[in-house]
C-alpha cells in the first residue's frame, strides 16, 4: 500500500502506534493456559481465536514489533497441544482444519513440525480436508525432502480444483456446517492457496490469474470480511515481495514483424493501463504473404504485465450460439394474448403488430464471473417499455419470476444496474456466482417488417475473452 501511495493510508508512525496498542490489549486478554477467549480474560479459550492471535503476533514480530517473549512462549505451547483444547462437539473436519492452521502458524514461529503435518494429511486424506487446511499444510511441507510424495499429491489435488478463464482463476470449494467456527470463505481459500503456490512453485502461470481473481472481488477497495482482507493482503504482500519488489523503471516496445508499433515508459508503481491499437485492415494487409511475429521488448528493471486481444466482426448474419464462459439463450413471449407471439418451424419469430412482448434471456455461468455485462439488441420493429418512465404505463409482472413466486427471500436481482436504450437492453454486475440466471424486459411491436436480430452477448468487461452469445434471430412483425 505504501509503494502505491494509497489514498487515506495513515502515516507509518500512526500505524506502528496502533499495532503496539493492540499487542498490549492482547497481552491483557491472554488466559493462563496461553489461549484467547472471545471477549474477556478468564472466559473459555477458543481454539480458532488462539491460533489467529498467535498468527497476528508472529506477523507483528516478523515486522519488527516487540512481542513479549513469555506471551509467545505460552502461545506456542498451546498450539503444540491444540488438540487437547478442542470441545468434544467439534467435528473431525473442524479439528483437522484447526490443527492445520496451528501447524502453519507454528511454522511461521520457527517451530516446523513436518512429521505431524504428514501424519495429519495421511490420516485425513486430501479429499476429506478443507482446501484451506490443504493450503496451510502445503506451506509447512514445502521444500521438505521427506515429504515429496505428499507434496506431489497436494499439487495434483489442488490443480484439479482450479477453474481458469483467459485472465483469472479461482478454486472450487465446498463448505461444512461447522465452518462458522473457522470463518471460512471462498476468497480466503483462494488467498491461502495462492500464498502456498508462490512458496512452492513461483514460476506457475496460475499465480497472476489468482491475483486477478482476488482483485476482481474487491468492493470499494476491500473484500467481504476482515478474514478475507487479512489473508488476501498477506498473499498479495508475498506476491509483491516475490515479483514486484523492484521499482519499475523501464521502457516497453512493440513490433509487428519489422514494423515498430509503439512504446511506453514506466517509472514507479502505477495501476495505469496503456493501449496500442493496430487496425484490422493493417493486419489483413500485413499478413497477405504469411503470418508475422508480434515482438514485445522491455528495457530496464521492473515487472511488465501485458494482454493481447483481438476484436473481430462476423462476415454473415447466421451465427450459432457460442459458449466461451457463458451459455446464453433468448426467447420472445406473448404478454397479453398467447396468439400474439409464435415461432414457426424454420425458427422465425412472428409477432403481432401493436402487441406487447416479453424478451427473456437465460444465461448459465459454470463458475464465478467478474464485471459481467449482458447486452441484448432489440429488433428494429420493437420499442422497449421502460417502467422508469411515467409515460410507459404499468409493465406486467413476469409470471415466471422467482422474486414474485417466493416473496421476501428472493427480493433482489442478480444484476446491480440496467440500462434500457432505444436499440438494446443492458444489465451489469460486479460479481456473478455460478448458476442459472434470467433477465427479462417488455417491448411493444410498433413497426411491421422483417428484421434480423444480432445475438444476445454476455461477457466479462475487463476480460472479454470470457463471453457467450445466443444465436441470431429473425423476427417478423405483422398485422
Amino acid at each position: 500500500l505504501t509503494a502505491f501511495e494509497a489514498d487515506g493510508l495513515p502515516s507509518a508512525e500512526e500505524m506502528e502506534a496502533s499495532v503496539a496498542r493492540d499487542i498490549e490489549k492482547l497481552k491483557m486478554l491472554q488466559n493462563s493456559d496461553g489461549g484467547f477467549p472471545y471477549w474477556r480474560h478468564g472466559q473459555d479459550s477458543i481454539p480458532f481465536n488462539t491460533i489467529h492471535v498467535a498468527h497476528a503476533l508472529q506477523r507483528a514480530q516478523l515486522k519488527g514489533f516487540n512481542v513479549p517473549q513469555n506471551m509467545q512462549a505460552q502461545l506456542l505451547y498451546h498450539l503444540q497441544n491444540i488438540e487437547s483444547h478442542y470441545p468434544y462437539w467439534y467435528s473431525q473436519y473442524t479439528r483437522q482444519t484447526l490443527s492445520s492452521y496451528a501447524l502453519y502458524v507454528r511454522n511461521l514461529m520457527g517451530d516446523r513440525d513436518t512429521a505431524k503435518a504428514r501424519d495429519l494429511l495421511n490420516e485425513a486424506g486430501l479429499e476429506h480436508l478443507s482446501l484451506a487446511a490443504t493450503g496451510w499444510l502445503w506451506q509447512v511441507l514445502t521444500d521438505d525432502s521427506n515429504s515429496k510424495a505428499e507434496l506431489e499429491a497436494i499439487r495434483l489435488y489442488v490443480n484439479n480444483r482450479v477453474v481458469e478463464t483467459a485472465g483469472a482463476a479461482n478454486f472450487t470449494t465446498s463448505y461444512n456446517e461447522q465452518d462458522y467456527l473457522l470463518l471460512s470463505s471462498n476468497r480466503r481459500t483462494d488467498a491461502i492457496l495462492m500464498d502456498a503456490l508462490i512458496g512452492d512453485n513461483p514460476e506457475s502461470d496460475l499465480i497472476p490469474k489468482l491475483v486477478n481473481g482476488l482483485l476482481a472481488h474487491r468492493t470499494k477497495g476491500h473484500w467481504g470480511s476482515t478474514q478475507e482482507n487479512i489473508f488476501v493482503l498477506l498473499a498479495l504482500d508475498r506476491y509483491f515481495n516475490a515479483f514486484e519488489a523492484q521499482t519499475p523503471d523501464f521502457v516497453a516496445r512493440i513490433w509487428l514483424g519489422d514494423t515498430y508499433t509503439g512504446s511506453h515508459t514506466y517509472e514507479g508503481y502505477s495501476t495505469e493501463r496503456h493501449e496500442t491499437k493496430i487496425p484490422m485492415s493493417y493486419l489483413m494487409d500485413a499478413t497477405t504473404g504469411g503470418t508475422q511475429n508480434l515482438i514485445l521488448d522491455k528495457e530496464g528493471p521492473g515487472r511488465l504485465y501485458y494482454r493481447l486481444g483481438l476484436k473481430y466482426a462476423p462476415t454473415n448474419f447466421n451465427l450459432e450460439p457460442l459458449d466461451m464462459g457463458f451459455v446464453v439463450m433468448r426467447e420472445y413471449e406473448a404478454v397479453d394474448d398467447a396468439d400474439d407471439v409464435y415461432r414457426d418451424e424454420d425458427g422465425v419469430w412472428h409477432i403481432k403488430a401493436g402487441a406487447r412482448v416479453r424478451i427473456r434471456i437465460t444465461m448459465v455461468a459454470d463458475n464465478r464471473r467478474y464485471h459481467v455485462a449482458l447486452v441484448d439488441p432489440l429488433p428494429a420493429g420493437l420499442e422497449i417499455i421502460n417502467p422508469a418512465l411515467a409515460v410507459s404505463g404499468d409493465v406486467p409482472q413476469d409470471p415466471n419470476d422467482t422474486n414474485y413466486r417466493y416473496g421476501w427471500w428472493w427480493w433482489g436481482t442478480w444484476y446491480q444496474h440496467q440500462n434500457m436504450r432505444d436499440e438494446r437492453a443492458e444489465a451489469f454486475t460486479t460479481l456473478l456466482w455460478d448458476g442459472v440466471y434470467t433477465y427479462t424486459y417488455v417491448a411493444r411491436a410498433t413497426t411491421p417488417g422483417t428484421f434480423v436480430v444480432p445475438p444476445t452477448k454476455v461477457e466479462e468487461m475487463y476480460s472479454p475473452e470470457v463471453f457467450g452469445r445466443s444465436g441470431n434471430d429473425w423476427v417478423v412483425v405483422e398485422d
